[in-house]
């Protein structure tokens, strides 16, 4: 895809790599072109999950570039520079399975890049903050949004409001990691391995379910629920799934 994303498809995952090692992955402007663009390869039907890593030995992402922190020319500048800024919500939206595979450093904007994944895994070396109130500034990329809904209020304002990082097994205690996994790749391959035994189209729509259900009353979110529920019923996929379980055999799941 370019020089700070690297994109490789098998297997039916295709896999983001932020490729900016030497800088421990930092987000310039560059990589957030890229990020956005990369994303979309999620629409080819071939592709079942996305999965984001960091290249090199150090870290996932380390946050934003700092080189890039100038002050804009004015305030309806650095207003119209942020309209620009698609490369989370990019991801957030992808209607494909997402999984951040976390080591080493995972803060600032890189948290708000993992954050963004449905799922959380992280080696042990694995380190997690918001720092930007260190630095006068706030997660401006979805963190104090996301994070309090992936943790709960209290983890979350502890972390944005005094800028600490958090080792692994406190990110996994607190939820903010599903698991944390000795070998990346391993874990990785059981997570891509899970998502091909499933029906794409239901995937799909239980995670639209939760993520736009989340936010609605229970009554709207179980009307939602149904609706997707229902619209299951006419697929293809549903008359083989029920098929493969009544002669014991794998599904063979199309999409449609």
């Amino acid at each position: 895809m370019g020089e700070t994303v690297r994109v490789e498809v098998g297997g039916g995952v295709a896999t983001l790599t932020l490729n900016r090692p030497a800088a421990r992955n930092a987000i310039n402007a560059d990589m957030r072109r890229e990020l956005t663009a990369a994303v979309e390869i999620a629409d080819d039907p071939a592709v079942r999950a996305l999965v984001i890593r960091g290249a090199g030995e150090k870290a996932f992402c380390a946050g934003a570039d700092i080189k890039e922190f100038v002050p804009p020319a004015s305030l309806v500048d650095a207003r119209e520079e942020r309209v620009g800024w698609r490369w989370v919500d990019a991801l957030a939206a992808c209607r494909k399975p997402t999984v951040a595979a976390i080591h080493g450093y995972c803060l600032g904007g890189g948290l708000e890049l993992a954050l963004a994944c449905d799922i959380r895994i992280a080696t042990a070396d694995a380190v997690f903050g918001l720092p930007e109130v260190r630095r006068a500034i706030i997660p401006g990329a979805g963190g104090t949004q996301r994070l309090p809904r992936v943790v709960g209020l209290g983890p979350a304002l502890r972390m944005i409001l005094t800028g600490e990082h958090v080792d692994a097994q406190e990110a996994h205690r607190i939820g903010l990691v599903s698991e944390v996994v000795p070998d990346l790749d391993a874990a990785v391959g059981r997570l891509a391995a899970a998502f091909l035994r499933v029906g794409p189209r239901a995937v799909a729509y239980a995670k639209e379910a939760v993520t736009r259900g989340v936010n609605l009353p229970l009554s709207e979110g179980l009307r939602l629920e149904g609706e997707l529920s229902t619209l299951l019923t006419t697929t293809q996929d549903r008359v083989e799934g029920a098929a493969a379980f009544a002669e014991r055999r794998d599904p063979a799941y199309t999409g449609r």
